[in-house]
């Protein structure tokens, strides 16, 4: 016992030098760190005014007349209190990018803002403007009345390694704590484009993040991401947490992409995001041992939209998108992700899959449109059933709630439990659209194409292909 303890004791006591010396090197460059980029960062305040209520409606079990006297009690039943607007305080971070009082945030942070304070490390305090905002990508620009302030020495994000070293600077908690100089947190750089959905209170997904494991907090919104060397590589932008608090999944916007977005907004201009127009959907086992394709590669277009590049291209329905610019695509997230960032009126070039042959057609990327509809589920029971599922024909009512123009096909509204359309991804609210390349309008197309099946078949939905199996 005596030996072991001794054995210890001197493991302890000879600390090799080399490590030693490494451990002091990391300390002075995170103390320079803190001390040089820390002048750069601000802390942010806004009163946000935010509407509540209002009418909403959820759509009549009563279909017909809109005189009908239970569709006008469904109506004033069901409607939302009317709408109220209150304010709300909003706290984050920002960093100084250029000298005469530019200033880069989160666009959330600013958002419906209608006044903005800024204290800078120093403890000075100014009012803001919004120059530019930009949603999509959660970036914003402020601007003060300043000049000759410490801007940060914006980094290449694309030289990060996973495991490189980073520290996160902000204001967590704002201006609720008086001691105006930013804190730091420090860690490494835990995996790269990474992707975060729309779920809960984040209204927006984020795409190519950085993660890291270095604490950010409430209130470090908007703050930099900083290498050893003092370059700013990503903006702080988002965690991932049950609690509300940090849990060691901190997210950041690569600093390149912050660069592309805040010149255009510090000019004035319009964001702008490529656009191919049309909807894609990842390829599963089912799909690559139906189309044989034996490589993680390629995405199905599911549909193309009516005067968009791609039909405009000879795109169609049903080809597999292969590449993009000669860049290998293995998954939808890829080929958005490209296309986003390519600048709208540049050509591209797409290796496509067609009848078992590979094509190449050249696009011109168009423009990425603001707003898409989503479809709303249906509730109503079905008129004809296939292998587990209860379909029924488009009703008027039925394209109101469910937001068509001219749409044409089946409603799932069924699903057996543990039934070979339940196994294959279908849902309730999905419409059918094709089975094996043959059109289904209506009821009587369904059940004269499904009376022929015999083996595995391919189902075209509003979602995409799926392969209902025997």
């Amino acid at each position: 016992m005596k030996k072991i303890i001794l054995t210890l004791v001197l493991m302890v006591c000879f600390v090799p030098a080399g490590f030693s010396a490494r451990f002091s090197q990391l300390e002075e460059a995170t103390i320079k760190v803190a001390e040089d980029v820390g002048k750069s960062v601000v802390s942010i305040s806004s009163v946000i005014k935010e509407k509540i209520g209002g009418q909403f409606y959820f759509g009549s079990p009563f279909e017909g007349d809109k005189n009908d006297p239970f569709q006008r009690f469904f109506e004033d039943f069901f409607q939302s209190p009317p709408q109220r607007e209150y304010k709300r305080m909003g706290l984050g971070s920002g960093l100084i990018i250029k000298e005469d009082g530019y200033i880069l945030t989160n666009a959330h942070v600013v958002s419906k803002a209608t006044d903005i304070k800024v204290k800078l490390a120093d403890g000075r305090e100014f009012n803001a403007e919004i120059a530019g905002s930009d949603p999509k990508s959660d970036l914003a620009v402020i601007k003060i009345d300043s000049d000759n302030l410490p801007a940060a020495n914006l980094g290449d994000s694309s030289k990060l390694k996973i495991g490189n070293w980073v520290i996160a600077v902000g204001n967590p908690f704002g201006f609720a704590i008086e001691n105006p100089e930013p804190t730091i947190t420090v860690g490494v750089v835990s995996a790269l484009k990474r992707y975060l959905p729309a779920l809960g209170v984040r209204r927006i997904g984020y795409d190519n993040l950085i993660q890291t494991d270095a604490a950010i907090n409430p209130g470090n919104s908007g703050g930099p991401l900083v290498n050893l060397e003092g370059d700013v590589v990503g903006i702080n932008v988002a965690i991932l947490t049950r609690t509300g608090g940090y849990q060691g999944l901190g997210f950041a916007i690569p600093v390149n992409k912050a660069k592309r977005i805040m010149d255009k907004l510090i000019k004035g201009q319009e964001v702008l995001y490529g656009w191919l127009g049309v909807s894609i959907q990842d390829l599963n086992q089912d799909l690559r041992n139906y189309f044989n394709i034996k490589k993680k590669e390629g995405v199905i277009v599911v549909k193309v939209y009516k005067d968009s590049p791609a039909q405009e291209s000879g795109l169609k329905e049903g080809d597999l998108i292969l590449t993009y610019n000669n860049k290998s695509i293995k998954t939808t997230r890829d080929l958005v992700r490209m296309v986003t960032e390519t600048e709208v009126g540049q050509k591209a070039s797409l290796l496509i899959l067609r009848g078992g042959k590979e094509k190449r057609i050249n696009i011109k990327i168009g423009k990425r449109p603001k707003d898409f509809s989503e479809v709303k589920k249906s509730t109503a029971k079905g008129e004809a059933s296939f292998r587990g599922m209860s379909v029924k024909n488009i009703t008027p009512y039925l394209r109101q709630q469910l937001g068509l123009e001219q749409e044409e096909a089946v409603v799932v509204v069924e699903l057996e439990d543990g039934s070979v359309a339940q196994a294959s991804g279908l849902q309730e609210g999905d419409l059918i659209k094709e089975i094996e390349n043959k059109e289904i309008k209506n009821i009587r197309d369904f059940k004269e194409v499904t009376s022929s099946v015999k083996g595995s078949c391919l189902v075209k939905t509003n979602r995409g292909y799926i392969v209902l199996k025997k």
